[in-house]
């Protein structure tokens, strides 16, 4: 395992497209959210410990912001043929597991990874209405062993600021995790 920072995109680039599988084969589009005033996109994976940390708090989340006009879409990455444990299928086993109420999508050509700039796992990015990036950074302070509680603080106070119509905070923290499993030759230019 390295542990990567986030590449911390530049806020206001305007949300990369994206068009992948989720876990019944069923095409889920960055259009597929439109009308959702927040959009937060999670690079993450199955078997990440700084993923399975925060597992329970990502369905939480997705649970008290669904009603709230506030969309969460999962991307895993990772190379399967050397982390077979983020499988497709092995995806669908941990959505329904931990809870997960969004869609939890397959990005095997690692495009949309590579469009979005993405580092780690989890790598997330919170978009408002225009689909312009007005968040990157960690769910919260808490990592496997420090003994933080897993609170979701820093993403929520984002997404409340947006859904309030008001700016998100300039002071973001990059996340840190797992690096995404690049295969080999895909390897990305922005390290």
């Amino acid at each position: 395992m390295a542990l990567t920072p986030s590449t911390m995109l530049p806020l206001g680039t305007t949300a990369p497209d994206f068009k992948l599988p989720d876990t019944n084969g069923k095409t889920v589009a960055l259009a597929d959210f439109k009308d959702k005033a927040a959009l937060v996109v999670i690079f993450m994976c199955n078997h990440c410990p700084y993923v399975v940390h925060i597992r329970s708090g990502l369905a939480q989340l997705s649970c008290d912001y669904a009603a709230r006009n506030a969309a969460i879409v999962g991307i895993n990455a990772n190379d399967v043929k050397n982390y077979p444990a983020d499988s497709p299928a092995k995806m669908k086993d941990e959505a329904t597991a931990a809870g997960y109420t969004f869609p939890y999508l397959y990005d095997e050509t690692q495009a949309v990874a590579k469009a979005y700039r993405a580092a780690c796992t989890p790598d997330i990015f919170l978009f408002d209405r225009g689909r312009r990036l007005v968040y990157r950074g960690q769910f919260d302070a808490s990592r496997p062993g420090n003994g933080i509680s897993v609170t979701g603080k820093d993403l929520r106070a984002a997404l409340d600021a947006v859904l309030a119509g008001k700016p998100t905070s300039e002071f973001q923290v990059a996340s840190i995790g797992c690096n995404i499993k690049w295969k080999a030759g895909n390897e990305p230019d922005y390290f």
